[in-house]
Order: C-alpha cells, then structure tokens, then sequence
C-alpha cells in the first residue's frame, strides 16, 4: 500500500473508533477522511491567538464552502497535526519539554519563547508572496531569535509533483549572502527539480532564505519534522533528506530533522505531568 494512503486509513481507523462522523472532501462526495467539525479534529479547541494566525496566512486552512469541509479537518492534514502537537504549549513558562522532545539541544535550561503558526517573512520586496512556515517560535533570549518548523504529514509519499525554484531568485546576490552551497543546490533545481522526489526543496531552500532576512544568518533553527514511513518511499525521502541537510549545514544553517514518532515517544518523558495530552498523541499518530 502507498504510504499515504496506509497513514490515511490509520486516521480513519482512529476515528471510527472513536465514533466520529467522517465526511468526503466534497461533502458527499470524495473518500470520508474528514471531520464533521474542526474540533472533533483538534485535541483542544482552537484558541484565538490561534486561529488568527490561520486566518492571516494564506493556505485558506479555515475556508469551506457550500458544504465542503476545510481543509484542516482532513484527518491527514499536516497543520492540524501541527497545531495538536504544538497548541498545547502556547503560553507555556517552559517550552523545554516540546523542544527537547523535537530533538532540539537547550543545554538543560527553561526555555521562554511565543508559538505562532503559519508565519510568513519575505524573502525580497518585490515577491508578491512568501512561504509560509508552519510553526515559528520566537525565543525571548539565547544565540538565536526564533525556532521555525515545517511540518510534514502526508505530503512527502504523495503522487503529486512539487515545483523547483524559479529563475527569479537569482536575479539579486544578496539574498543568497553566506549561502553559496544552498545556491548552488537551488540551481540545480531551477526551474524544475527533478533531483528530489519526496522532500520539498525548493520550499525548503525559500524558508531558510525568508528566515535569513528576517533573523539574519546563523540566528535561527530550522526544523523539519515529518511522519515517516516504512518501505522504499520512507527510505529514499530520508536519504534525501540526509543530502539536503549536508548541503545546507555547510553554509552554517543550523538545520534540525525529527520524526512525529520520535517526537511523541520522547514526550512520554513528560506523561505525568501531560497524560492527556500524551495519551491522545500516542493513540492517535503512532
């Protein structure tokens, strides 16, 4: 079975058993792999420091319309799994454990910091749009300014082909300032990328040069958190993964990978003092 479709009858398994009613991405029509309602989606009820953030970014993850649900109550969506792992931590004294359990080093200290989703920070003025980052941390002191992370779910194993970098951000040097390795990589899938088939490069390449600007060079940690998967399209995405990594870190980008497995099974450090919260991740995405 293809990995997308396996983790997709997994969410539905899940809520099937919890008696929640499924509906298709045309309503009544399309494969019943979303929520009746946004909440029976969420571990928490979206706060509104939160949905204000998915309403200022551009992904339209709120939008339904004429009965169609949105796109965040599919069970599979990468933003809703982003927000039930980190919405629970927002306002938190101490973002030690969700960091520590992303993998993140914080050298056994408290860490401060405000947890934002779907942020956006441009690249150059004249682009008339910017990538948006899934959760963005902005950390109150410490070496670096902010902990940006994209958040992967199914994307990765799906047939859907993802775009290169367009000849447009070669126009102007200076936004590649200190990044001679990531440019030359951004080239070699200019206009298209046929080199990587499962990670999202391209993408990849735009945050690091939209965080550049905003927090400048070596002041911010990039995490790349997915869902992995057995078989040879988990594999060959971690291989290519591990060669972006490599390619990246020589410019000196402090760039992180972490699984959501990984992820929760470190959160069990924390189950004591976080059982539900524990307990509906586990249950739910491993």
């Amino acid at each position: 079975m293809n990995p997308r479709d396996y983790i997709i009858a997994k969410q539905i398994a899940w809520a099937e058993e919890r008696g929640l009613r499924l509906m298709g991405s045309a309503g009544k029509r399309g494969r019943r792999a979303y929520t009746s309602t946004l909440k029976s989606n969420l571990f928490m009820t979206l706060g509104a420091l939160t949905q204000r953030d998915l309403e200022s970014g551009d992904g339209g993850e709120l939008v339904g319309a004429n009965g169609n649900p949105a796109k965040i109550q599919a069970l599979h969506s990468s933003s809703a799994l982003g927000i039930n792992v980190f919405d629970y931590w927002r306002g938190s004294p101490d973002l030690s454990p969700i960091l520590s359990s992303c993998g993140l080093p914080r050298g056994g200290k408290t860490v401060i910091g405000d947890i934002r989703f779907e942020q956006q920070f441009s690249i150059e003025s004249r682009f008339r749009f910017s990538p948006n980052l899934d959760v963005v941390i902005a950390l109150e002191k410490g070496r670096y300014k902010a902990i940006a992370i994209e958040c992967k779910f199914t994307e990765a194993y799906s047939s859907r082909h993802h775009g290169g970098v367009d000849l447009k951000y070669f126009e102007n040097d200076e936004i590649w300032h200190g990044l001679s390795s990531t440019r030359k990589a951004a080239e070699s899938i200019s206009p298209e990328d046929d080199l990587f088939h499962f990670l999202h490069a391209a993408q990849l390449i735009k945050h690091i040069l939209g965080l550049n600007r905003k927090f400048g060079h070596a002041r911010y940690r990039l995490l790349y958190l997915w869902y992995d998967a057995l078989g040879e399209p988990g594999d060959q995405h971690r291989q290519e993964l591990k060669r972006f990594a490599e390619i990246v870190r020589s410019d000196g980008v402090d760039f992180h990978e972490s699984t959501y497995q990984e992820l929760i099974v470190r959160l069990a450090r924390y189950r004591e003092d976080h059982e539900d919260y524990v307990t509906y991740l586990t249950r739910r995405y491993l």
